[in-house]
């Protein structure tokens, strides 16, 4: 099993920049895809971003794409979400998640195909 604590989240104005951070502990962070999740009040989670095992394929949400990146260090057990051009509907409680297995190759978008999530962190971005 992998725990997982996110840090990073705050509240920005339109335009600005935060960088998201999911500290994992217990098993081999390298053997898990990672992915990052968001939910606004009253709306379902959604998909983010998510990343290979070892980091060489990304994807992304269309609403997301170009200004956000995802990124990890295996060494540091560590994966990060940096968030750029910040609007007010990017506002949410953002989430890491870990999947146990999958092809090294692979990204996972749907929320039912990770094992493990942080508790969460919020991101407040004020027009």
């Amino acid at each position: 099993q992998v725990q997982l604590v996110e840090s990073g989240g705050g509240m920005v104005q339109t335009g600005g920049s935060l960088r998201l951070s999911c500290a994992t502990s217990g098993r081999t962070f390298s053997n898990y895809p990672m992915g990052w999740f968001r939910q606004a009040p009253e709306k379902e989670r959604e998909f983010v971003a998510a990343i290979t095992r070892n980091g060489d394929k990304t994807y992304y949400a269309d609403s997301v794409k170009g200004r956000f990146m995802i990124s990890r260090d295996n060494a540091k057990n560590t994966m990060y979400l940096q968030m750029n051009s910040l609007k007010p509907e990017d506002t949410a409680v953002y989430y890491c998640a870990a999947r146990e297995g999958g092809h090294v190759a692979s990204v996972f978008t749907k929320s039912s195909l990770y094992d493990y999530w942080g508790q969460g962190t919020q991101v407040t971005v004020s027009s």
